[in-house]
């Protein structure tokens, strides 16, 4: 699951998730990069059990599979901000 964390944009959709499940085009919007890097990145982090998504209508809604990954998350990213000089 750790390797499935293992890039900025990854962390950046957990943290986004956090707030509340997004589908493809709001994570793109909030994140600013190219949807079929959203895309690829959701499969990683589905395939890792990281996020789950369910279809409503003809989108799908990703949402944290467990919201205490949110938490290890935030609190390795505060770290590595503290280590930053």
């Amino acid at each position: 699951m750790l390797r499935a964390l293992a890039a900025p944009v990854r962390i950046a959709i957990v943290l986004q998730l956090r707030e509340s499940q997004r589908c493809v085009h709001e994570l793109v919007d909030a994140l600013g990069v190219p949807q079929p890097l959203v895309s690829q990145h959701l499969k990683i982090l589905k395939a890792a059990g990281v996020v789950t998504g369910e279809r409503s209508g003809r989108e799908v809604l990703y949402r944290l599979a467990d919201h205490h990954l949110a938490h290890i998350v935030v609190d390795a990213v505060a770290h590595a901000s503290e280590e930053s000089p």
